[in-house]
């Protein structure tokens, strides 16, 4: 308990733009007692609520009482990566790819699609560069971490998804007007090239499902470590329309949600494409747009 209080501190700063020592100046902590709660040393009452209050988070959240609701996606995917390194299993609903089996392609192009999903009239960003560069690097290492652990994966694909993917192309805004250059479209049929390439070689412990049934609007993983489960829903996206700046995350391992959520993976699941049949419906979606 103690050292998930610690990556919850680190997660909340990082999400918060502050570094270990700005975190230390504002409360009054040393900046060698904040590297150690964070590492997950036992911390203080006292010197856990002033942080709390710097990073206007409820000790509640901090202690992982109930659920984390969490605002900002630097939190959200960093959350996400240190509860992912130690899972089993990872049931995956996030579009229109799932990102841990996007390839180095995608993320090199991520970065220019997450600029453009901010509008250039936007109130908040100046610090846009800066939040880009925190998301990559959370996110590479988390993909690093998955292919080096290989947890079990079921990745929930929606067959609507990836149609809009390859007629747009990677693209962070739809409604630019500016002509898409032939490379975003041809990134976006790799990704599709890709999962089709999974889907035929099955990897062990990895399970891809095509859905040509409605999907739920809500993105959400289920993340598993022996009997204990948790979820996580969000609204932030990091495919085409990318969102990395509006909405509320959370992530809880309340039963009901837990139990609820499964059974909606469940029958997505059962519902999906596998195998061949899998692997024609994204030729035919490339093929539209060949």
């Amino acid at each position: 308990m103690i050292s998930d209080i610690g990556r919850r501190l680190k997660s909340y700063r990082l999400g918060a733009g502050l570094t270990p020592e700005e975190v230390a100046a504002a409360t009054g902590i040393s900046r060698a007692a904040i590297y150690r709660y964070e590492s997950g040393q036992p911390i203080r009452v006292d010197a856990l609520g002033k942080i709390a209050d710097l990073l206007d988070v409820s000790l509640a959240s901090l202690f992982g009482v109930g659920s984390e609701n969490i605002s900002s996606a630097i939190t959200f995917f960093e959350r996400l990566r240190q509860i992912e390194s130690e899972v089993d299993q990872i049931t995956v609903l996030f579009g229109p790819v799932p990102y841990l089996l996007t390839t180095d392609a995608y993320d090199e192009m991520l970065p220019q699609v997450l600029r453009e999903s901010v509008p250039e009239t936007a109130a908040n960003r100046d610090g846009l560069e800066n939040t880009i560069s925190q998301l990559m690097e959370i996110l590479l290492q988390r993909k690093q971490q998955f292919r080096e652990r290989k947890p079990n994966i079921i990745g929930l694909v929606s067959a609507t998804d990836l149609e809009q993917f390859v007629a747009s192309g990677f693209v962070g805004n739809l409604h630019g007007g500016n002509p898409v250059p032939p490379e975003r479209f041809e990134v976006a049929r790799q990704e599709i090239r890709n999962i089709q390439s999974l889907i035929e070689e099955q990897p062990i412990g990895m399970q891809i499902g095509i859905v040509q049934d409605s999907m739920p609007s809500t993105i959400f993983q289920i993340l598993r470590k022996g009997t204990s489960a948790q979820v996580a829903t969000s609204p932030f996206r990091l495919g085409a329309s990318a969102n990395v700046r509006i909405g509320v995350a959370t992530i809880t391992a309340a039963e009901e949600s837990v139990k609820l959520h499964q059974s909606v993976a469940e029958r997505i699941w059962q519902q999906s494409l596998k195998g061949q049949e899998a692997t024609e419906l994204l030729q035919r979606i490339m093929n539209v747009k060949a």
